[in-house]
């Protein structure tokens, strides 16, 4: 972005956040980002002749789901905290190998933080991946939707038989 666009940007932040600072530019970058990758795949997927797939209501519900859990895993898990770190700030444990981190970085890097700390945020591309998928390699993607599907119902179970453990506890005290 020139400097004048930049500057401009950089004055509506200071009106928009009504003196915080909310990093619009950030937030513009990867903006820019997403929507260029979504035209970039669309546009490959136009002229390699592929059509979008006609979508059953349990390739739907495959997808929801891989989604939920890869987003999770990306944005709180313990274990991905390393692709966060450059962003991020370790604040506690929030329970069952996720993590509650907060965003460290300034200008664009605020924007990647906060988009990798919230797994609501992080959806939006994981979805956008795992549809793309569906148009580029559909055997593929099913059996990766299919495996973190497969780890999300291992999740509640786990959750579920703790919850039922803790209560037998109870009841039996």
């Amino acid at each position: 972005m020139t400097n004048p666009a930049r500057r401009a940007v950089e004055r509506l932040a200071k009106r928009y956040g009504q003196g915080s600072s909310r990093p619009l530019y950030g937030y513009l970058t990867v903006l820019a980002i997403y929507s260029g990758t979504a035209a970039t795949a669309a546009a490959l997927a136009r002229l390699t002749g592929r059509q979008a797939p006609r979508l059953a209501l349990s390739d739907v519900f495959l997808l929801t789901t891989a989604t939920h859990k890869l987003s999770r895993l990306l944005a709180k898990d313990a274990v991905t905290s390393p692709l966060r770190a450059p962003f991020t700030r370790y604040q506690e444990p929030a329970g069952e190998g996720e993590l509650n981190e907060g965003v460290r970085a300034s200008g664009t890097g605020h924007a990647v933080g906060e988009l990798l700390v919230c797994p609501f945020c992080a959806a939006v591309w994981v979805a956008t991946g795992l549809t793309a998928g569906m148009v580029f390699a559909p055997r593929l993607t099913r059996l990766v939707a299919t495996t973190f599907t497969a780890v999300a119902g291992s999740d509640f179970l786990n959750l579920g038989y703790d919850a039922a453990k803790q209560r037998l506890d109870q009841l039996a005290s």
